[in-house]
């Protein structure tokens, strides 16, 4: 399937026919396009070589602030910050037509897939990182009436320099009234705690031939109310456990299911590998493992998946969830990033953690290769 019909998929509920499209992503070429093309960037305003913003500890930076009907095409961010485990501490946030709540929330690393806190190539459809340092977003954004982009720096250092280039396009004809926006939600549980650390295996009959129907202590990516469609989800993994760390099922909830009605065969075949992946990473359009640790306490993972073959719509409520372990045993640290589409106004993000519990750490839960568990 060509690159182009893979993300009409996913936009052509909303993209208008006045921009000279081919219903997707990306512009028919054979025909004058009628939008007006615009650049955000941190350009030098002098015309100088200073091509970059310094961003002090405590302070946002406003990247983005515009008026539609409009549509963000791609974002690039590069950083150059001293601080170690920046990626953690500076935040992104994304808010349309004036909401008070945004509607993307996340650490900068984790947005762009890089949720372990240091930086790591990758690529996909949609978001990738190339030459260590450059981090690209191919997302299409609609917006009617307001799109603004802020960076927060969450550190005790400032930002040295931070460069970016925000493309995105304007034009008179408004958008359909049923337009569903951009959302991407930061989640994070370290640790993730399992029900029991007394276990030698994953194979332990007491583990392995545990139940789990209802999800109940999964860990959960997203929950949104309203209605839209789920696009996919970036997660990064650091064990505390020994042994492997994807015997867990996805489990999807919609519109108010109290037993999921789409539920999956294990971590790694959500992320569409096999078998642990191999232990060797991996890279594709739509899925991936960019990072595949050993199965050991301190190793990391960081995978990929994004639904542009047939986003999971949903009309009322919806809940992303992928069991830690069979039946939520395992105690292993997540940290992810959802993104989907819905309208608006949407349900507002529970609060960010604070940056100190951000920073990923190995935790003391007991266990295969941990220490005794914390006393509670």
């Amino acid at each position: 399937m060509a690159r182009f019909t893979l993300l009409s998929i996913l936009v052509c509920s909303f993209m208008l026919s006045a921009y000279g499209q081919t219903s997707g992503w990306q512009p028919d070429l054979s025909r004058q396009q009628t939008y007006v093309a615009h650049r955000a960037s941190s350009a030098d305003p002098t015309g100088a070589n200073a091509d970059f913003r310094s961003v002090a500890p405590g302070t946002t930076l406003t990247v983005l602030d515009v008026d539609g009907p409009g549509t963000i095409s791609h974002i690039w961010f590069t950083i150059a910050d001293s601080e170690p485990y920046h990626l953690k501490r500076i935040v992104l946030r994304i808010y349309w037509d004036q909401e008070q709540s945004p509607s993307v929330e996340a650490p900068i690393g984790d947005f762009f897939g890089l949720g372990l806190g240091y930086y790591y190539r990758w690529q996909s459809e949609l978001l990738s990182v190339g030459s260590d340092k450059s981090l690209n977003c191919f997302f299409p954004m609609p917006f009617q009436g307001h799109a603004r982009i802020t960076v927060t720096n969450e550190g005790e250092r400032p930002i040295g320099s931070f460069y970016y280039n925000i493309d995105y396009r304007t034009d008179s004809h408004p958008f359909p009234a049923d337009i569903v926006y951009f959302h991407a939600q930061y989640q994070q549980a370290q640790p993730n705690r399992g029900w029991t650390n007394s276990w030698t295996n994953n194979q332990d009959p007491s583990v392995n031939n545990r139940t789990n129907l209802s999800g109940q202590g999964n860990y959960v990516w997203m929950e949104a109310k309203g209605h839209g469609q789920y696009v996919g989800v970036t997660m990064s993994v650091l064990q505390n456990q020994d042994f492997w760390w994807g015997e867990g099922d996805d489990m999807f909830f919609i519109d108010g299911e109290t037993t999921p009605s789409i539920v999956g065969t294990g971590s790694e075949d959500y992320f569409l590998g096999a078998w642990d992946f191999g232990g060797k990473p991996f890279s594709y359009q739509l899925y991936g493992a960019p990072v595949v640790g050993e199965e050991l306490a301190g190793s990391r993972s960081s995978v990929y998946r994004f639904h542009l073959d047939s986003p999971i719509p949903f009309h009322q409520s919806f809940k992303a969830t992928i069991e830690h372990g069979n039946a939520n045993h395992r105690s292993d640290n997540y940290y992810s990033v959802a993104y989907w589409y819905q309208a608006e106004p949407h349900q507002p993000f529970p609060p960010l953690p604070p940056v100190a519990q951000r920073l990923p750490a190995l935790q003391m839960v007991g266990g295969p290769g941990n220490g005794p568990a914390h006393s509670e």
